[in-house]
């Protein structure tokens, strides 16, 4: 594993948002969602594409805080623009499972 800097890690803006909305991507290569994340006044709503689709329901993720890498540049996912990364990790399966705060915080605050 490759050591970084602490302003390597700087460089990773991570931030909290809150779902407001999600659908199916059935178009999708890999079956998936599509999220609307607000990320609070800086920031507001950014889109991401999330294949999470073994744990989670369109529903059952509005309101649900996540973490997501907000400084990536804009991914075309099919016909969908991803502009933002929420973070996960895998489960023993290899599906991922959504990182988020264990209670609520202010939308767009910075992951340190």
């Amino acid at each position: 594993m490759a050591e970084i800097t602490f302003d390597d890690f700087l460089a990773v803006d991570i931030r909290v948002g809150r779902v407001t909305r999600a659908e199916p991507y059935p178009e999708a290569r890999k079956p998936a969602i599509k999220l609307w994340v607000d990320f609070g006044a800086d920031l507001g709503e950014k889109k991401s594409s999330a294949q999470i689709t073994a744990h989670y329901t369109p529903e059952g993720l509005v309101g649900r805080q996540v973490l997501a890498v907000v400084n990536f540049p804009p991914r075309q996912i099919g016909k969908f623009v991803s502009e933002v990364l929420v973070l996960g990790l895998s489960d023993t399966e290899g599906e991922v499972v959504l990182i988020g705060p264990d209670m609520d915080v202010p939308e767009g605050g910075r992951l340190h």
